[in-house]
């Protein structure tokens, strides 16, 4: 009888375990999608949900004066960056940016968080009241932090949130 008992416990854990695994992530939480690759939407539709930002920034001794939106802001628009402080598994998540000729520049989602890196990422569209000329659009990211224009990728084509 104490044995039978025992059992059913035993079986009724692992039925609890089991459920509690198979429960759905909560909404922000990049790890929802396989592979563990959120790709972020960049099209006007998109961009448009997010409040415009802008900044004036120097790059190859050329004054830029642009136009745009926070990438934190964008992210999170996208339930792809959670609005609450990074916590746990949630600082390994990195974000990738590629532009149309392959160049790839990686960030740490936690560079982001303003209650850790807190650095400004813009992703631009429009420069001088222009948008951007096709040897930097239609879109571009900017780093102004960075002390040299290194990650400031021109004509991006894809972002996408990586969860290890």
């Amino acid at each position: 009888m104490q044995r039978s008992r025992l059992l059913a416990l035993l079986c009724l854990s692992l039925v609890c375990m089991q459920t509690r695994a198979q429960t759905a992530p909560a909404p922000g939480d990049a790890a929802t999608h396989a592979a563990g690759a959120l790709p972020i939407a960049l099209d006007p539709t998109a961009l448009a949900a997010v409040p415009r930002e802008r900044i004036v920034a120097q790059a190859h001794g050329q004054r830029l004066d642009c136009e745009g939106v926070a990438l934190a802001a964008l992210l999170q628009a996208q339930h792809a960056m959670p609005t609450e402080p990074l916590r746990g598994a949630q600082l390994q998540r990195r974000i990738e940016v590629v532009a149309r000729d392959g160049y790839t520049d990686v960030f740490a989602l936690a560079e982001l968080d303003p209650t850790l890196g807190a650095r400004r990422v813009l992703l631009v569209d429009r420069c001088g009241g222009e948008p951007l000329a096709a040897d930097a659009g239609p879109l571009r990211l900017i780093v102004p932090q960075d002390q040299r224009p290194a990650r400031w990728v021109r004509q991006v084509r894809a972002i996408t949130v990586i969860t290890p």
